[in-house]
């Protein structure tokens, strides 16, 4: 059976991913909140990670995301957790750097067309994407990503790295899963669904204000 791409992000309200693990983990931009998740992760939420990483995979990652694990989690290698896991896991890492990746089983993709190339021509257990937020607007228009789990923590940050940032393209996704953590975490499973459709609520007949008011944004007053 052909791999599946599987996102996984742990997100702010207002959908900010950057450093939810500790202050070091990534404070660029001058992100002053580092290690936001970390007071509010439960046992739902915990239980959700698990299942994430709950059948054979390999790690899909960005650069940055690939220098923070691979700085942490090799001193957790034999902990019979997720720092077994990665341990065993090949990681597949989207960079045009030739910096050296030090962490056992490391692979380079030069581009998302390598991602491509990997997901349709290798057998393999499904790639599990952790962090790395430069890689959705990418997967998403290239049609690569068939699963988002997002996790998202009842809190708003204001600034920061964004799950959906610029490049993105419109489309709609459809609920496979819903559950709240007894801490309030919203845990969402999501399937691309296709092309966003719209509409209008508005009457057949608009009233006379409705018409000056389209005149007033036709020309650029309103």
């Amino acid at each position: 059976m052909p791999r599946k791409i599987i996102g996984g992000a742990f997100l702010s309200m207002d959908g900010v991913m950057q450093a939810p693990g500790g202050p070091e983990e990534d404070p660029t931009g001058g992100f002053p909140y580092g290690g936001w998740l970390t007071k509010l992760f439960d046992e739902g939420l915990g239980n959700q990670v698990d299942s994430l990483f709950g059948q054979p995979f390999d790690l899909l990652l960005g650069r940055r995301t690939y220098d923070i694990f691979a700085a942490h989690w090799p001193a957790f290698a034999d902990d019979g957790g997720i720092g077994s896991l990665f341990a065993k896991a090949r990681k597949y890492v989207v960079s045009g750097s030739h910096l050296p990746l030090n962490w056992e089983g490391s692979h380079r993709l030069g581009g998302i067309e390598a991602v491509a190339a990997l997901k349709a021509a290798e057998d393999g257990p499904n790639l599990v994407i952790q962090g790395s937020s430069t890689l959705y607007p990418q997967l998403l228009a290239h049609g690569l990503l068939d699963r988002l789990v997002t996790m998202t923590a009842p809190l708003v940050l204001g600034q920061g790295k964004r799950l959906f940032g610029d490049g993105t393209p419109a489309g709609t996704f459809k609920l496979i899963e819903h559950r709240v953590t007894a801490g309030g975490t919203a845990m969402a499973t999501y399937e691309p669904a296709g092309e966003v459709e719209t509409g209008s609520f508005a009457t057949p007949d608009p009233s006379p204000e409705e018409i000056a008011r389209r005149e007033r944004i036709e020309a650029g007053t309103w």
